[in-house]
């Protein structure tokens, strides 16, 4: 999505945000971001659609079919709500550091800090506590999931305080955080995770960062470098290389774990479920890449949760793989 230009002095500004970000005119003739009260910039800046992300703890149970016994699903739904708490205390902290840079930026100039909502105080004090409760609802189901936990918490601190600045390993790190959430639902229902099943996670994740990357420079034009420095490093054509590299792997992995899926099967179903869910996930990734193409994926969630065709395909993956695991 472009940035909407300002509007020129007199004018109404333009709704150019999401529902909720209202915007008043500035002395400048530009829109300056109306401040929420604290409760709702709060839960703002836990960022709850950013939570879609966390879904991919319950990958790896759901793979193993293990979700219909009721202990493991409610140990793969208290890693969730481990990964929901430990990521909004990382978003609190990160928009604390990135205050300025987020007044850059079209869109996250609203975010609850940057627009004032939230004082940096307040969003560090409010990060640490969620950063703890994770912890300790992580600790509740055993150590290996409060480990990753851990480690996750661990890597984005890093990513915020420095490995950003560095091209490719920011890539790498916000892709590892990712496969830890992956990793997160094997630990918590004790499950082992498949080579194939880590290698389409990591890919898959490289993937998708390499299409926000190149979106936000889109998106940000001339002035990307000033939100994020490391945009300068990433051209047109090498985040398409990424895209590609990156799909390619992904593609043949996933087809290869489910070829290995099918021949671990007890009995051989009559119709071959694990093989014929590789149209969909083929399907999928291609729209996902017509959607980066396109310059819209700075905002993955936003794409997962408003592109229709791209939902109806995983609905139909998910249905297909699932016969798979129950029938096997």
């Amino acid at each position: 999505m472009s940035a909407t230009p300002e509007s020129p002095p007199g004018a109404r500004p333009a709704a150019d945000g999401a529902a909720g970000d209202a915007v008043v005119p500035g002395a400048n003739g530009g829109g300056t971001p109306k401040r929420d009260p604290l409760v709702v910039g709060l839960v703002k800046l836990a960022r709850p659609k950013q939570w879609a992300k966390n879904v991919l703890v319950f990958a790896a149970p759901a793979a193993a079919g293990v979700l219909d016994n009721r202990q493991w699903a409610v140990d793969a739904l208290i890693a969730f709500a481990a990964f929901c708490l430990a990521a909004s205390g990382t978003y609190y902290i990160n928009d604390a550091r990135d205050v300025e840079a987020d007044r850059l930026h079209p869109k996250k100039r609203r975010r609850p800090v940057a627009s004032g909502s939230v004082s940096v105080p307040v969003a560090y004090a409010g990060g640490a506590v969620l950063l703890a409760a994770a912890m300790a609802v992580a600790l509740a189901v055993n150590g290996n999931l409060a480990l990753t936990v851990g480690g996750y918490i661990a890597l984005t601190t890093a990513y915020s305080s420095v490995l950003k600045h560095v091209a490719v390993v920011d890539l790498v790190a916000v892709a590892a955080g990712f496969v830890l959430r992956a990793v997160a639902g094997a630990a918590a229902t004790d499950i082992p995770i498949s080579d194939w099943f880590f290698i389409v996670t990591s890919f898959g994740a490289l993937f998708m960062i390499s299409g926000k990357r190149a979106a936000e420079a889109k998106e940000m034009g001339e002035g990307a470098t000033d939100f994020r420095s490391v945009l300068a490093a990433y051209s047109p054509t090498y985040t398409a290389y990424l895209r590609a590299v990156s799909s390619g792997a992904v593609l043949v992995a996933y087809c290869l774990w489910a070829f290995e899926k099918a021949e671990a099967t007890v009995s051989s179903p009559t119709i071959p479920w694990y093989q014929l869910s590789i149209l969909p996930f083929v399907m999928a990734v291609l729209r996902y890449a017509l959607v980066l193409d396109q310059g819209r994926g700075s905002a993955p969630e936003e794409i997962v949760l408003r592109d229709r065709p791209l939902q109806l395909i995983g609905i139909a993956w998910v249905a297909v793989f699932t016969i798979g695991v129950y029938t096997a």
